[in-house]
């Protein structure tokens, strides 16, 4: 790699090698004093093993520190006059490299420390030799061939025959084997996709859900008309639906995108299918329905319940439920929650049931009839503290009236 870096200024390479020995490796040399230690009696064989993935973390760093270089050096020097197309090439393969690290580590609370430090020192050496030099950041490695396109850009002594490269938009040619990937056109599709973001960001204003979430919904959908219209098993689909759970760290994000995809689902019998699959499948996992119910804006879960009666069945189980743990706390003289999560307080419990006659008007006299009937079970009291169901009914009354007021 360090041979393409060959434009990269002589003031940067001699600060380089001046900290090869002690800065690059000293992170390393660290993590392998702390390995010794707690590895004393371990089998030559696995010692062996520790040294191999110093060194690769090593050759890591090093890699990340010549690309950051490399970013400054195409943004402020005027060796990219002698760039050709390989060279370009080459530059956007080493940016998407540093764009892999980022996506790879960046859950790694360890490995990103190690890398942010050598950002730190490799900054710094930036800064002794261009003035205006801007710190890059570890969040900025998700965006390096961007950052690369934008740094050429700026730069006055950027070849014509690069530019035209960049944004050439005729077919790219077939290359040999073992070359790095084409670039023809890199640059257009690059501020396309730039520019799409910015105006899902402007959408996502005007979106109940978040533009990140619709797109994600369509996606989701996508998917699972492709598992469920080509004869798959449904059992797969069901493990597809298991891994987003999984692997999805905000619950409420999660229940975005699922109310987004349940809200956009078209009438064909594809998509109808997909839906009703995607309803019984939240309705097995308890905790995101209830997290669905109580986490989400009003808005939306009244627009869910309006939408499709199994929601709205759903809505209203979990509704009772909550009503049904609760107890009454004579100190604080209200309905309290005995064990549940989310919490959930009784005039939480009352505005959703509110919302959810509202959402189905007709469905009103259903609810009540159940509720009067939880109340007769109950013992049928009227005095408040002695039925939740009471209670319950009376303070929907009183909002409904005084909506109707």
């Amino acid at each position: 790699m360090h041979a393409f870096f060959k434009w990269i200024p002589a003031a940067v390479k001699l600060k380089r090698r001046r900290r090869d020995r002690t800065i690059v490796g000293h992170d390393c040399a660290r993590a392998a004093s702390r390995a010794a230690q707690t590895k004393a009696n371990v089998a030559n064989g696995t010692r062996t093993h520790s040294t191999e993935r110093e060194r690769r973390m090593e050759a890591v760093l090093k890699n990340l520190s010549s690309t950051v270089e490399l970013l400054a050096a195409a943004a402020r020097s005027g060796d990219v006059i002698h760039w050709d197309a390989h060279t370009l090439s080459r530059a956007f393969h080493w940016a998407c490299y540093c764009e892999h690290l980022f996506s790879r580590y960046h859950h790694n609370p360890k490995i990103r420390e190690v890398m942010e430090v050598q950002l730190q020192r490799t900054n710094s050496t930036l800064r002794a030799v261009y003035g205006e030099y801007a710190d890059l950041s570890f969040l900025d490695l998700s965006q390096c061939q961007h950052l690369l396109l934008k740094g050429l850009l700026n730069n006055p002594k950027l070849p014509l025959a690069i530019m035209k490269i960049l944004f050439d938009t005729k077919a790219p040619e077939h290359g040999k084997p073992g070359d790095y990937p084409d670039v023809t056109g890199l640059g257009s599709h690059i501020i396309q996709c730039k520019s799409a973001g910015q105006i899902l960001n402007l959408l996502s204003d005007q979106s109940a859900v978040g533009a990140d979430a619709e797109v994600q919904a369509s996606m989701l959908m996508e998917n699972l008309h492709a598992m469920l219209g080509c004869g798959v098993h449904t059992c797969w689909a069901q493990r597809f639906l298991d891994s987003l759970l999984q692997g999805c760290k905000e619950a409420e994000h999660l229940c975005l995108v699922l109310s987004a995809a349940l809200l956009t689902g078209g009438n064909t019998h594809a998509q109808t299918t997909s839906v009703d699959f995607l309803l019984d499948w939240i309705q097995q996992k308890h905790s995101l329905l209830r997290h669905i119910c109580f986490k989400l804006p009003l808005s939306l879960v009244k627009d869910l319940a309006k939408r499709h009666v199994k929601f709205r069945d759903a809505y209203c189980a979990v509704l009772k439920e909550q009503a049904g743990g609760m107890e009454y706390c004579i100190n604080a003289g209200e309905w309290v929650q005995r064990s549940a999560n989310p919490k959930v307080s009784f005039q939480e419990v009352t505005e959703h049931f509110v919302t959810l006659l509202k959402a189905c008007p007709s469905w009103r006299s259903t609810v009540e009839k159940e509720l009067n009937e939880l109340k007769i079970s109950a013992g049928d009291f009227d005095v408040r503290g002695l039925s939740v169901w009471g209670d319950l009914l009376e303070e929907i009354h009183k909002v409904q009236s005084d909506a109707d007021g």
